[in-house]
């Protein structure tokens, strides 16, 4: 079993997740609810070291590359955004995100995994080209990035992996009003709880 089928499998069991939680629900058995329902504005983190870890994973990114664990290791933090295309909160907050990747150090970097893409792949440029977003994007998966995937029951999720591919801190849920802010101040205690100096942002 290839790496490109488990990402297949993964993207439309997110997808379904996706459109059964709207975006900000929570996903329950059955048939959808109907209509979509707004994600909620800074909902509260939870530890996403229950969500497991980056240790043992590979995926395919939107430019055909491939990424693995293996990329962590260059970096102190490594910021995950999982996303969809049918969640319009993940489009709308994604110019924020473009933002804070371009005033970050070398040493922080920004991911985004777009769970519908696979199959959809000139869409999900769009988004990212008219939000400014030039870091990787991943659009398949295996190992590890299934299984955090498949943990997850909303959209956006945002998580922190150290060099080793640990999860660090909180997951960050749902869009949030001063993105930079929080997601700054998540980099700043998973670097601090490594023994790493704090940053600041640049200009974007």
């Amino acid at each position: 079993m290839n790496w490109k089928w488990n990402g297949s499998l993964l993207l439309g069991t997110m997808l379904v997740l996706a459109l059964l939680s709207g975006c900000g629900g929570k996903t329950e058995p059955g048939p959808p609810a109907g209509d979509s329902q707004e994600v909620q504005e800074d909902r509260p983190a939870e530890g996403a070291a229950a969500l497991g870890s980056l240790a043992s994973f590979t995926a395919g990114t939107l430019d055909g590359e491939t990424f693995t664990q293996e990329d962590l290791a260059g970096k102190d933090v490594t910021v995950f955004n999982f996303w969809a295309l049918t969640c319009p909160p993940c489009i709308a907050e994604m110019p924020d995100i473009a933002a804070f990747e371009k005033a970050l150090p070398d040493n922080v970097a920004v991911v985004t995994v777009c769970l519908d893409g696979y199959g959809s792949e000139d869409s999900v440029q769009e988004v990212l080209e008219n939000a400014g977003f030039e870091g990787t994007t991943l659009i398949t998966g295996e190992g590890d990035l299934l299984d955090l995937a498949s943990q997850l029951m909303y959209t956006p999720t945002t998580v922190l992996a150290d060099s080793g591919g640990a999860l660090v801190g909180e997951a960050i849920i749902g869009g949030q009003a001063d993105l930079s802010a929080v997601y700054l101040a998540a980099v700043n205690q998973a670097l601090e709880a490594g023994g790493k100096d704090e940053i600041s942002l640049g200009d974007a």
